[in-house]
């Protein structure tokens, strides 16, 4: 459903870095230190006095103050994530998640590091996890290059103090619903990357696995007020979800051949089936080809919105906080790339969701931007207030309510 509110902020817009190399997050200190990834370049930080200093740079990258050659982009792969710790006042801390050459074929990995008392540096590498899955050879579907379905937002909940990450299905049927396998998962983790207590993985599956049977979740955020997590993932032709999470939930992403009544599928993965290189009306692909298959899993956690059952490409996610936000403080807000395929509008844009109180429903307000619609990659609310948004075309940009 599409709503309108007549209470809804005014949003102005400034350019805060341009020229960037796809930016992919942003993470803040309280004094508006702002560290930011960009996806084949590494990890930097814009200090207060819009000073940039380049901090990790990944392989082949120049210009930073210590680099890592395992670290390397391909495809959809490269450094995402970015989170600060909790603590980090006292113990320096800040994570990324990125694809990483150390272990064949190559995995996604969280790192700790520690940055120095002038914001000129980081140390004390530390891979808290080192196995997630990556993609390394390219498969015979839509975007099938190496790196696909990567995941990589990062994030701690303001509640429970503990770190969760969001990873990929890489493209294999396999791994959204294998319980060792920690693709297309949530993870939830201490600053060691120890399992977190109260996880509900099922028996038999990887302590740190808070929920499973996800395709590429790109947003995680957490509600004011109750603290639930909120998963934005984008679908297969079909169907973005926003789905609240409970411990131990399945999301229902089963992509293998053979159930379902499906058949064969390319490559063994049915996610982009039936006829994925053609027009097909997305009501039925979702028949055929659920994101949430409620028959084959009947507790599967149901989406509070599904984009009207397009997919648009749907990554960052943030809930919006404070008066200034006026009718929309509390909500959601949630970034769309724009995937126009098949007849499916391109629809980059920013939307608003006013989610119910049990997260199984919403309605959507659609942001009257104060700037051109661009390639929505993050979108992280800043100590001040404001929303910082980053996109594909190289830009990070504030949208200040009013």
């Amino acid at each position: 459903m599409t709503g309108t509110q007549t209470t809804a902020p005014t949003l102005s817009h400034t350019v805060v870095l341009t020229k960037l190399d796809s930016p992919w997050d942003m993470a803040f200190l309280p004094n508006g230190t702002m560290f930011f990834t960009e996806k084949c370049l590494g990890l930097s930080v814009r200090q207060p006095s819009g000073t940039v200093v380049k901090l990790l740079g990944m392989k082949d990258a120049t210009g930073y103050a210590s680099s890592a050659s395992d670290l390397f982009c391909e495809g959809q792969a490269g450094m995402a994530g970015v989170a600060v710790d909790p603590g980090f006042a006292s113990n320096r801390f800040i994570y990324v998640y990125s694809t990483s050459s150390l272990t064949a074929p190559g995995t996604n990995r969280v790192m700790r590091l520690k940055v120095n008392d002038n914001m000129t540096a980081v140390s004390d590498r530390t891979d808290i996890v080192a196995d997630i899955q990556y993609k390394p050879r390219a498969s015979d579907h839509p975007f099938g290059g190496p790196g696909a379905h990567n995941g990589g937002r990062i994030r701690f909940n303001p509640g429970d103090g503990f770190l969760y990450v969001t990873t990929g299905d890489t493209h294999n049927g396999e791994v959204p619903q294998h319980p060792t396998l920690i693709g297309g998962k949530v993870l939830r983790i201490d600053r060691d990357g120890k399992a977190a207590p109260g996880n509900g993985a099922p028996s038999g599956f990887d302590p740190r696995v808070y929920t499973y049977g996800h395709r590429n979740p790109q947003g995680i955020t957490f509600r004011p007020g109750t603290n639930q997590a909120y998963t934005a993932e984008n679908g297969p032709w079909h169907t973005d979800e926003v789905t609240a999470l409970v411990p131990g939930g399945n999301a229902g992403w089963d992509p293998r051949p053979n159930r379902a009544g499906r058949g064969a599928c390319p490559d063994n993965y049915c996610g982009y089936s039936p006829n994925q290189m053609g027009a097909v009306d997305p009501k039925q692909r979702s028949v055929f080809m659920p994101m949430t298959d409620t028959k084959s899993y009947a507790n599967a956690m149901k989406p509070a919105w599904t984009n009207d059952g397009l997919s648009q490409g749907m990554f960052g996610a943030t809930f919006l906080s404070g008066p200034q936000w006026k009718a929309w403080n509390g909500r959601m807000i949630v970034g769309l790339a724009g995937i126009g395929i098949h007849g499916t509008p391109v629809g980059n844009r920013l939307d608003v969701l006013d989610i119910s109180r049990d997260g199984q429903s919403a309605t959507r307000t659609t942001v009257n931007l104060p700037m051109p619609a661009v390639r929505f990659r993050s979108l992280v609310q800043g100590p001040d207030g404001n929303l910082y948004v980053a996109n594909d075309e190289g830009t990070i940009a504030r949208l200040t309510p009013g």
